[in-house]
């Protein structure tokens, strides 16, 4: 089932995602050489926790999940491509790092991602996160009143073809408020007209996710979570919460 937000939804959505914003931004301070993924996650738990925020990540188990997920934040690191378990792991110059994070704030939700290097980039890395960017700023584009599903998926999809990149076919966006994940889905890959109907206060979660490699198809870690490229290239994952109003996307996650 598909829920339309009010206005005041749309508001309360926006100090969700402001908390959102806040967390990956003291996420991003922190990470550096020789910081763990686990020290990453408290990062972000100390936002939570000043906010009077909830995590959507903690906890959650899908059916396809072994064990719930123990972090409020997503670490994929260099080859993995999402869902990454925050561990002892220390970040190492070079590293391609991807948080992903939600809020849950008065009864309302955000989600957003990043992807950004740690000391020196490695070739290539930043030419993958920009091209991650671009196919979000184009999706966003294209969430428009009138529009369809399918024309935020093309979009997207076209931006990585143009990059030379790969995308986890079963895996994309996906509608959110009162929960994490709501209906609609939003593939990553999709024809311009076709899909659900994008209406005023549709409120979907835009998360474009790249791999350098080129290829789609990824391979699932022991933990049961964390995805990764097969042909071990980098990946990188950004996603914001976006609103359809009648003056066009807005943003909820930005901060």
């Amino acid at each position: 089932m598909v829920e339309i937000k009010t206005d005041a939804a749309l508001d309360a959505m926006r100090e969700a995602g402001r908390v959102v914003a806040r967390a990956l931004a003291a996420v991003r301070e922190a990470a550096d050489v020789g910081v763990s993924l686990r020290d990453l996650d408290e990062a972000a738990r100390a936002v939570l926790a000043d906010a009077g925020a909830g995590s959507p990540f903690l906890g959650y188990r899908p059916s396809f999940a072994p064990v719930a997920f123990p972090a409020v934040i997503c670490t994929s690191v260099n080859d993995a491509v999402s869902h990454g378990i925050p561990t002892g792991y220390r970040l190492r110059d070079g590293d391609l790092v991807s948080i992903d994070c939600g809020a849950e704030l008065d009864g309302w939700t955000g989600d957003a991602a990043i992807s950004f290097t740690v000391g020196t980039p490695r070739p290539g890395d930043l030419d993958l996160i920009d091209a991650t960017q671009e196919a979000l700023d184009a999706g966003i584009a294209a969430a428009r009143v009138g529009g369809r599903i399918g024309d935020i998926s093309h979009a997207i999809d076209t931006v990585a073809r143009k990059a030379g990149c790969g995308m986890p076919a079963d895996f994309g966006g996906h509608g959110i408020g009162r929960h994490m994940h709501e209906d609609p889905h939003v593939p990553n890959r999709g024809r311009p007209g076709r899909g659900f109907p994008l209406r005023r206060g549709l409120v979907l979660a835009i998360e474009p996710m790249l791999m350098a490699g080129g290829q789609n198809t990824y391979r699932t870690d022991s933990d049961g979570w964390t995805l990764r490229t097969t042909d071990g290239s980098r990946a990188a994952h950004i996603e914001h919460t976006v609103a359809i109003t009648d003056q066009g996307p807005r943003v909820l996650t930005l901060p």
